[in-house]
């Protein structure tokens, strides 16, 4: 519950300052702002100041990041000072302050804001040791309405020589690229007037390890290339220097063969050094499995249908170039079609269309 702890400071008498005397105010300056304190729930949101002074003011914003002001500047007069806080997704709660100046005249306002709530386990759901489900989308409504995916919009050939276009919010003119059917998602390559279209969804959020599963059933026919995969939110240093994980890949030319794979600037497919493994899954086409990794500061592990068969191991450098996950990543799911892997030999369009289907995707985290 949202509290407003209100107080009016007029500092035509007095100032305070954290850390220090201020100097002292010039007489006839006034300033109010009230309230002195606000605190806000972990889910963010907006509360209102109201301010009061004789003259121009302005504000200094402690961490600009998770807080913002509206408007930040003024004259003399009455103003209504709308304050919004982000989302507090972290398990501690946050704190930050705004300081509002006018002349000599200084008023620190303190925004204090809730943690996060720690999730119980879903009873429901198989959570590995150690443990707990923080975010999980079980496809019970349109990814596009849950608020969990965003789409990409890319025309064909972006990446990879990859011969599809993603479409936005997974739909286009009436034809759906992603769609649940009976509580599972549905990511389709189809053909669409003269090219192929199907879907690219990553998640809103990231997380700097965990263990992240999906259950999915892979799609059939030469020129497919069904991926779940993770790529990090800072990718200021380009691919493949920013870091890539690959927890499941798979092309429709050898089927029923899934990878798993991490690239770095060191370690990368293109000079041909990639970290990866290989397996046959007996029936990936025709019924779901589960694939996943365990993602820590030490290593990263792969697992089909909870069997490990894959680690990548930190070489304990401190090296960005062998070892660039150290930071958020976020989750990927999409279906390509042909490009520089799935249409090594060419593509099927008698195959299309042809589709993905995931049943959920699950992440955990160690609290």
């Amino acid at each position: 519950m949202k509290r407003l702890l209100s107080l009016s400071i007029l500092l035509t008498f007095f100032a305070s300052s954290c850390g220090g005397k201020l100097p002292p105010i010039e007489p006839g300056i006034s300033l109010d702002v009230a309230p002195a304190v606000l605190l806000f729930p972990a889910e963010g949101g907006s509360e209102v100041l109201t301010v009061k002074a004789d003259g121009d003011w302005g504000i200094a914003i402690e961490n600009k990041e998770i807080c913002s002001v509206s408007p930040n500047s003024g004259s003399k007069g009455d103003y209504g000072i709308e304050v919004s806080m982000k989302k507090n997704s972290s398990y501690e709660p946050v704190s930050t302050s705004i300081t509002f100046m006018h002349g000599s005249a200084r008023t620190k306002v303190e925004i204090n804001q809730e943690a996060a709530s720690k999730p119980e386990n879903d009873p429901n759901i198989n959570t590995p040791e150690g443990y707990t489900l923080v975010w999980h989308d079980e496809f019970d409504e349109e990814p596009k309405d849950s608020g969990n995916w965003r789409f990409e919009n890319w025309a064909p050939g972006r990446v990879n020589n990859e011969l599809q276009r993603y479409v936005a919010g997974g739909e286009k003119d009436g034809k759906k690229t992603a769609q649940v059917i009976d509580g599972v998602l549905h990511i389709t390559a189809m053909q669409h007037n003269d090219e192929v279209i199907s879907a690219r969804m990553n998640s809103t959020k990231s997380w700097k390890y965990g263990y992240m599963e999906a259950r999915i059933k892979l799609p059939k026919g030469k020129g497919t290339w069904p991926a779940f995969w993770m790529m990090p939110d800072d990718q200021s240093l380009g691919w493949p220097s920013c870091g890539e994980i690959d927890i499941m890949e798979e092309v429709g030319v050898r089927p029923n063969y899934t990878s798993s794979s991490i690239h770095t600037k060191s370690y990368n497919h293109v000079m041909k050094t990639q970290k990866t493994k290989e397996i046959y899954t007996t029936g990936a086409e025709d019924e779901f499995h589960v694939y996943a990794c365990e993602w820590t500061a030490e290593s990263i592990k792969f697992y089909t249908d909870g069997k490990q068969f894959f680690e990548f191991k930190n070489d304990g450098k401190s090296n960005n170039d062998t070892w660039p996950f150290n930071k958020t990543f976020y989750i990927t799911l999409n279906l390509a079609w042909g490009g520089s892997w799935g249409g090594m030999n060419g593509v099927d369009p008698s195959a299309l269309p042809t589709t993905m289907e995931v049943d959920y995707v699950r992440v955990f985290q160690k609290l």
